[in-house]
């Protein structure tokens, strides 16, 4: 999904940023998850997948989605193999959320990958993925930004607000996020994706 260019859609004075078609197949992807998936109890996991597969979505194996999380777009994830995507967490991938293996998105934590031009006077909405790298993780209620790439094995605290790339295996907190401490490498958890 592409956003509409905001000079002519005049999304800035209430127009749409993206197209009709876009917009219908959010629709639908949200009636399918609130009919399908958000009342399911939480070990149904593997369904949940399943819906999100069916809408696009990449998704290693033993992945587990819970049924609460916000997922905007599920064509725009993609997750490597055990990532776990905690209650209410929120996906806003306007534009590409990648997640690597085993990386933990926790309950609340929000991951968002679109911004706005703000030296435009149209305020045109840009598409910035976000790259979660493997073993990496994303505490209670902590906010990932546009355009942010997350090497292995970094975590970003409770709370914490992630505007800048980070270096592996180290911790991040605060806000803006910055370097604690360092964090020991798992045995196993190399920095491949």
């Amino acid at each position: 999904m592409e956003p509409l260019d905001a000079r002519s859609a005049r999304s800035r004075d209430g127009g749409p940023s993206f197209s009709l078609g876009s917009r219908v197949l959010r629709a639908f992807w949200s009636a399918s998850w609130l009919l399908l998936a958000r009342w399911t109890p939480p070990p149904f996991h593997g369904w949940r997948v399943l819906v999100l597969k069916c809408f696009g979505a990449k998704l290693g194996p033993n992945c587990r989605v819970h049924a609460s999380a916000n997922i905007w777009w599920p064509g725009n994830l993609s997750c490597g193999s055990g990532v776990l995507i905690g209650p209410g967490a929120i996906i806003y991938n306007q534009g590409q959320v990648t997640i690597g293996d085993r990386a933990v998105i926790s309950q609340r934590a929000h991951l968002c990958a679109s911004t706005h031009d703000i030296e435009d006077p149209h305020f045109q909405l840009v598409l910035a993925p976000i790259d979660i790298g493997p073993s990496c993780w994303v505490a209670a209620e902590a906010f990932v930004g546009p355009k942010v790439s997350m090497a292995a094995g970094s975590v970003l605290a409770a709370r914490g607000a992630l505007f800048a790339d980070t270096e592996e295996w180290t911790v991040y907190s605060g806000n803006p996020a910055a370097a604690f401490k360092a964090r020991a490498r798992q045995a196993g958890a190399g920095s491949d994706r």
